[in-house]
């Protein structure tokens, strides 16, 4: 059997998690076209079975690592984040670097390069978005990052991601698998749970308060679940809430159907203070 790691790394928004979700076939990972979504290390495990993943004897399982978006920090939370980040290239089998194929190759984007492995596989993605010639002039942008290799991808679409997925199964090594093949996301169900609100949080309530939300589950009760949503202010607090609680009526209505049928969802809204600036806080959610 062979098995082994991937992280993906890459600056916010250029479709991390979109990939993962795609090449597990399932949601493992939140998503928004908001920037700093992907705040922990999240494992999506893919089971392949014999002859699948290039060796006909016995099966491969490869370990994802999503990874929240290098950026320029402006909190002690985002820093922390660029840590959770680069933490991740450690010990690894192979790295995969996103860009995006619609934006130019930046400053953000190189940061990241200088600090990955040399054999990391490059993907530009959402080359649904871009013209013919845009991808050929993002891979060659990114041609002069001297990293591996280079695969033009749509996380959206799936296009190129088989190739992607046959570069990294060729780089996994022989050894044991890491976790029980019904094992597809490696986090707790109330971690999830959480996340999915603060997803739907982030769809509902548009550019508004994106940064300052966090959320965790305080109760768990099955079929009900209490879910608070801390924000820093308390004018932040009528946004969430929206008119006559409109906003968390609607959250709560998409959160329930990603959930098993019968689940009940509370939530309530609560401020804390700053909490992106104080490690207390933010240690206490998880992060």
């Amino acid at each position: 059997m062979r098995s082994g790691f991937v992280t993906i790394v890459g600056r916010p928004n250029v479709g991390k998690s979109t990939l993962l979700n795609r090449i597990l076939g399932t949601k493992v990972a939140i998503t928004s076209d908001k920037p700093q979504t992907t705040r922990s290390q999240v494992r999506g495990v893919l089971h392949l079975p014999p002859g699948a993943g290039g060796d006909p004897d016995g099966g491969t399982q490869v370990v994802f690592v999503d990874t929240p978006g290098i950026h320029k920090p402006r909190t002690p939370l985002g820093a922390h984040l660029n840590d959770t980040a680069t933490s991740a290239l450690a010990d690894v089998d192979a790295t995969v670097l996103v860009v995006d194929a619609t934006a130019k190759v930046g400053p953000g984007d190189r940061f990241v390069a200088a600090r990955v492995p040399r054999d990391t596989i490059v993907v530009v993605n959402k080359v649904d978005a871009a013209g013919r010639d845009q991808v050929m002039v993002q891979l060659a942008e990114v041609g002069a990052l001297d990293l591996g290799e280079y695969v033009p991808v749509s996380a959206r679409t799936g296009e190129g991601v088989d190739v992607l997925l046959g570069l990294l199964l060729a780089r996994m090594p022989e050894g044991p698998p890491y976790y029980p093949e019904e094992v597809v996301r490696d986090s707790p169900e109330e971690v999830w749970v959480a996340e999915l609100v603060r997803e739907q949080l982030l769809a509902v309530t548009h550019d508004e308060v994106p940064h300052s939300i966090a959320t965790r589950v305080t109760e768990w009760d099955w079929p009900r679940v209490r879910v608070e949503i801390l924000v820093e202010r308390d004018s932040q607090k009528g946004i969430v809430i929206g008119h006559r609680g409109s906003v968390l009526k609607e959250v709560g209505t998409r959160v329930r159907a990603q959930m098993p049928e019968g689940a009940y969802v509370e939530l309530a809204v609560k401020v804390d203070k700053d909490w992106q600036r104080r490690p207390e806080s933010f240690r206490r959610l998880g992060f």
